[in-house]
Order: C-alpha cells, then sequence, then structure tokens
C-alpha cells in the first residue's frame, strides 16, 4: 500500500511532468533541421558539417514558429539564398544574423512579413548587390553589411546615403569592387545621374468642409527617374489617384469628418531613396454631441459628455427650459481633447434637491448645431424617499451666478430664453406661499388643541365639585 502512494502520489507527478519534458525536448529536436540547435524563441545553426543549404525551417510538428525572436547562422558555406517565403513564418522575428557564409542573394520581398525585425547582420557573406526595397518598410536599428564584395553601382548608393544620414556616430567600413576589380570605400563612390528623388506637393488650401471634394495634384523628380505614389494612410474618404510618368493626382471625394487631421503624402521612389511632400486635411462640419449621461459622483457630481466639432463648438446648458448661467458652483469642464472631439463633464458642486431637474446641452458652430437632454436627480425632497421621482422645482440656489464655460462663453442674453434668474425670483414667491401655508397650519393646529384642553378642563371641575357636594350630604339615621 506504501508502495502504491508513493508512486502515484506528488512523486509520481513529477516524474511524468520529466518524461513529458524530454518529449518536448525530443519533439524539438525532431522538428530542428539538421546541424542546427532550436529553442522555443531561438535557432542557431553553426555546424559546419554536414551544414544547411537552404534558410532553416522548423518542421509542422514543432513549436509555433511566431515564438522564434532570433535566427543566428554562421558558418554556412552553401547557403546562399533566402527566397521569398523562408522567413514569413517568423513574424515575431527580432534579430536575425547570417555572418562568414555564403549568401549572395535575398529575394525582394523576404522579409515583407517580418515587421518585429531590429537587427540584421550579413557580416562576411557573398553580396554584390543589396536593394533598399527589402528594408523599406522596416524599422531598423542595426544593418551590418561589412565584408561583402558589393559592385560599385547605383544599386548601392543606397547603402552610402544610409551611412551618411544615420544619427549613429559608428560607421561601417565597406567597400565596393569598380570595373577594375580595385576596392573603393563606399564613402568615397561617385556615380553619375545617380542621386535621390524629389517630390513637390501643389496643394489647395486644405480646409473643407464635410461632404466636399479636393484633388491634389503632385510631381515628383530625379535620375534615376523616380516612381510616384501616395501615402494616404487611413483615409477614410473615398479616393482615387492618376499617376503619369513624374506627375500625379488625387481625388478625394465626399470627405468624411473622421478624417480631419490626417496626414496625406506624396512619394517619390529610386533606388538610392526616396522623398516625400505631405499635408494636413482639415475638414470643417456641425457638432454632433455623440455622448451625454445621466451624472455621475466623484469628487464633484458630473454630467459627463462628448462633443465633435470643427470649428470648435460654443457649449450652452438649459436647466428646464432656462438658461443655466454657469459659475464656481456649476460650470462646463473639458478634460480631454481630441483634435475636433472633446470629452468634459458639467461639473456641480454639492447639488441638492433643489438642483433636480432636465439638463439640455447645445453645442453650435458656423455650420449647424446639436442639442440633447437627460434628467437629473441628485436627491430626493425632505421628508420623501429618495428612490421616489418626486416633481422636479423649478429653481436652483442664487449662487449659481453667471460665468464662461471653457470651450468659450457661451451665456445666451436672449429676452426669449427665460434665464435661472427669473426662475429665482418664481421660485421666491413659491417659497414664500409655502411658508405661509405652514405657519398657518401650525396656528390652526395650535389652536384647535387649546380648545380641545379648555374643554376638557371644564368637565373635569364639574366633576370635581360633584363629589365633593356629595360627600357633605347628611345621612339619616
Amino acid at each position: 500500500m506504501s508502495s502504491w502512494t508513493r508512486w502515484h502520489g506528488p512523486a509520481m507527478a513529477r516524474l511524468w511532468g520529466f518524461c513529458w519534458l524530454v518529449v518536448g525536448f525530443w519533439r524539438a529536436a525532431l522538428a530542428c533541421p539538421t546541424s542546427c540547435k532550436c529553442s522555443a524563441s531561438r535557432i542557431w545553426c553553426s555546424d559546419t558539417s554536414p551544414g544547411i543549404v537552404a534558410f532553416p525551417r522548423l518542421e509542422p510538428n514543432s513549436a509555433d514558429p511566431e515564438n522564434i525572436t532570433e535566427i543566428y547562422i554562421a558558418n554556412q558555406k552553401r547557403l546562399e539564398i533566402i527566397n521569398e517565403d523562408d522567413v514569413e513564418a517568423y513574424a515575431g522575428l527580432k534579430n536575425l544574423t547570417i555572418v562568414d557564409s555564403g549568401l549572395k542573394f535575398v529575394a525582394h520581398k523576404a522579409f515583407l512579413k517580418n515587421s518585429n525585425l531590429q537587427h540584421i547582420n550579413f557580416t562576411r557573406n557573398k553580396l554584390t548587390s543589396l536593394s533598399r526595397k527589402h528594408f523599406r518598410h522596416l524599422d531598423l536599428s542595426e544593418l551590418i553589411l561589412v565584408g561583402n564584395p558589393f559592385t560599385c553601382s547605383c544599386d548601392i548608393m543606397w547603402i552610402k546615403t544610409l551611412q551618411e544620414t544615420k544619427s549613429s556616430p559608428e560607421t561601417q567600413d565597406l567597400y565596393c569592387l569598380n570595373e577594375s576589380s580595385k576596392n573603393i570605400p563606399l564613402a568615397n563612390l561617385q556615380i553619375p545621374n545617380c542621386g535621390l528623388p524629389s517630390a513637390n506637393l501643389a496643394a489647395p488650401n486644405l480646409t473643407v468642409e464635410e461632404g466636399k471634394s479636393i484633388t491634389l495634384s503632385c510631381s515628383v523628380a530625379g535620375d534615376p527617374v523616380p516612381n510616384l505614389y501616395w501615402d494616404v494612410g487611413n483615409l477614410v474618404s473615398k479616393h482615387m489617384n492618376e499617376t503619369s510618368h513624374t506627375q500625379g493626382s488625387l481625388r478625394i471625394t465626399n470627405i468624411s469628418s473622421d478624417d480631419s487631421g490626417k496626414q496625406i503624402s506624396c512619394v517619390a521612389e529610386n533606388l538610392v531613396g526616396e522623398d516625400q511632400d505631405s499635408v494636413n486635411l482639415t475638414v470643417h462640419f456641425a457638432p454632433t454631441i455623440t455622448f451625454l449621461e445621466s451624472p455621475t459622483s466623484d469628487h464633484h457630481w458630473c454630467i459627463p459628455f462628448t462633443v465633435k466639432g470643427n470649428p470648435k463648438p460654443a457649449l450652452q446648458w438649459f436647466y428646464n427650459g432656462a438658461i443655466l448661467n454657469e459659475s464656481k458652483y456649476i460650470c462646463t469642464k473639458i478634460h480631454v481633447t481630441n483634435h475636433t472631439e472633446y470629452h468634459g463633464c458639467l461639473q456641480l458642486d454639492n447639488p441638492t434637491h433643489m438642483n433636480n431637474g432636465d439638463y439640455k446641452l447645445v453645442a453650435k458652430n458656423e455650420y449647424g448645431k446639436d442639442e440633447k437632454q437627460i434628467s437629473a436627480h441628485f436627491m430626493g425632497w425632505p421628508g420623501i424617499d429618495d428612490g421616489a421621482n418626486p416633481n422636479y422645482p423649478d429653481v436652483i440656489y442664487e449662487d449659481y451666478g453667471t460665468a464662461a464655460n471653457d470651450i468659450g462663453d457661451t451665456t445666451n442674453r436672449s429676452n426669449e430664453i427665460p434665464s435661472t434668474d427669473v426662475a429665482d425670483k418664481s421660485g421666491r414667491e413659491h417659497l414664500s406661499v409655502y411658508a405661509v401655508v405652514v405657519i398657518a397650519s401650525v396656528v390652526g393646529f395650535c389652536l384647535l388643541v387649546m380648545l380641545f384642553l379648555l374643554k376638557l378642563a371644564r368637565h373635569s371641575k364639574f366633576g370635581m365639585k360633584g363629589f365633593v357636594l356629595f360627600h357633605k350630604i347628611p345621612l339619616d339615621g
């Protein structure tokens, strides 16, 4: 029995765990290419015998290749090519090193799906040319190309430009072979008709009203002749472009307010590098209140809202149909501004039942307006259960004076709309009537009590007198 417990308790669990670990290593070893070693995040191939002739790939039954962050290859003289689909499975790859090997060619789209790549080291290989198109979409912090027999041509001038423009003070000692098979320092290389292109965007006023259309024009120049393309990012509005040699146009129709603030670029690209000219799109549109909810309590009471509009909308609050004049006790606060979107709240300092009621927000600019209304209940009336829904009063405290909100002074002083000052006067009259009624009721109640006591006292006196006379009557024997 003790033997059974020993082999089916914690010891057995540890044994099974060890077995699964061994199986895991065994499967990883089977999935790893010959002459390479593999772990969950790394592949390194440095054994020269038998060596590898193709870029290492994990077997289908191996761990997820997306978890591989580093591939190290050294001394592999028969490895000559990186094909377009060799690296795409390693989506999480950050560091790629191929040194002292026979690498001669890298496909243009070899790293198209490896956006996480940060470090590439191709030291001492057999590369004679290398295009910038391999790397233009990558945010590389390091590209090492020392010890390759590059051929002096316009195809590698981008490497010289990269060396000249990068911020790091460390430069690589790079050379290329000229037509006489002589090593020329890349820093001294001069190739005629081989330079950076230029782009010039001729844009009209890019401030446009929502729903309108606009056309942008661009011209590019350079030798070699550059290609022209448009970078519109995540533009929502419908757009189409036309390109003819070194001229191009971009037509944007039915422009959406969601595109306000977005950047549009015209890009010129050739073998040596690229240049771009950019403009920002500004869209004017009427305000929209996208969010308005009942008040919440934190440090202060807050009626939260979100308003979109460009130009910046003016805000005005109404309380029970009357203009709400803001003050230090009740005011509009904008907490977050996101270009044309404003997130804030109507902040109330210690509101009471006197502030219960309907609050309406009106947002207005030169292109239109929007309004929304909510009902706010801060606390119940005295003597009424707070959970009830009493009729909201038409008054607020007189301390709530007039002040401008954070977006702009939006106080409406029109005589056609009653303000909260009028509501205060009417409220004071209602309170006076209420006080008179209460006092009269109290006085009437007191009179009734006094009359009742007097009547009770009169009956009590007659009863006592009769009792005394009764005891004084003599009895006949």
